[in-house]
């Protein structure tokens, strides 16, 4: 029985992490680190028309759309979202897991501050 707890927790364990996934790490090919220090990683992010990722997870953070962008958000469990935004725009990104697509015919390119620790930023704002 007590192994049968192991497996059970091993198993959780691994689809968590799966679920938290670097998108640096799983999709090279569109997220590029720019800049990175114990507070804040800077993510270069581009997508070519029509191109996908793969889930991945960001902490929360900030976004400055570089281009206009219409995306598509897969969410865990099945669900999906669509955004739309404007070259110059700064939107606020919450923590979480998405699976993204760009729905336009164009590239799409934004800088994505992530924060490493969001509490210390408030203590210090």
């Amino acid at each position: 029985m007590r192994v049968v707890s192991l497996l059970c927790g091993v198993v959780t364990l691994a689809a968590a992490r799966g679920a938290a996934q670097d998108p640096v790490k799983v999709d090279p090919q569109h997220y590029k680190v720019e800049f990175e220090n114990a507070q804040v990683r800077v993510l270069r992010i581009k997508y070519g028309p029509h191109e996908k990722s793969v889930m991945h997870w960001h902490p929360a953070g900030v976004a400055v759309l570089l281009t206009d962008l219409h995306v598509k958000f897969g969410l865990p469990g099945g669900k999906a979202t669509e955004q739309s935004g404007t070259a110059g725009q700064v939107v606020s990104e919450a923590a979480g897991s998405h699976l993204p697509e760009n729905l336009s015919d164009r590239p799409v390119e934004l800088i994505l501050l992530e924060l490493k620790n969001p509490t210390a930023a408030k203590k210090g704002g």
